[in-house]
């Protein structure tokens, strides 16, 4: 897995979360702003994020390609993630939810300490891309090994 770090994108999301100044992010286009706009703006993903200590948010946007039918090992985030596919397809598996594939422009939510047990390219001949956005209440490692006797089976 190669994970690089997009400047503009850190920045961008850095500026945005902190523009909230809340415990929780979520986005609302209604009919004047898609007005304003010219209608080119869609909300492509909005969750409600647990409480955080919000004198500590730190803000990430990676960036994650994986190589034709490459994946990750089993991992956890101890930070909420929203997750945007940018280049072809990404087949994803958190906890005990059914395992499913997210193609370009399609989007996700992995909930803080939860076992994204697959992580992978869905094709075998072309890369994919996706952005994750982790939105933290500390400092610390954004992605957490998983012990080998919680990979298949513990929550």
């Amino acid at each position: 897995m190669k994970i690089q770090a997009s400047m503009p994108a850190i920045i961008v999301m850095t500026v945005g979360v902190t523009a909230l100044g809340s415990w929780r992010l979520s986005a609302t286009v209604t009919s004047n702003q898609a007005h304003e706009t010219g209608g080119n703006t869609r909300v492509a993903i909005s969750q409600t994020l647990p409480r955080m200590d919000g004198n500590h948010l730190e803000a990430k946007a990676i960036e994650v390609t994986y190589q034709p039918g490459a994946s990750s090992p089993a991992h956890s985030h101890p930070c909420p993630v929203l997750a945007y596919v940018a280049e072809g397809a990404i087949r994803s598996q958190v906890n005990d939810e059914p395992e499913r594939v997210y193609k370009v422009g399609e989007t996700f939510y992995e909930a803080p300490n939860g076992v994204h047990r697959v992580s992978a390219n869905a094709s075998q001949t072309e890369p994919a891309k996706l952005i994750a956005f982790f939105v933290c209440d500390h400092e610390g490692p954004i992605t957490v090994a998983i012990p080998a006797s919680q990979k298949n089976n513990d929550k």
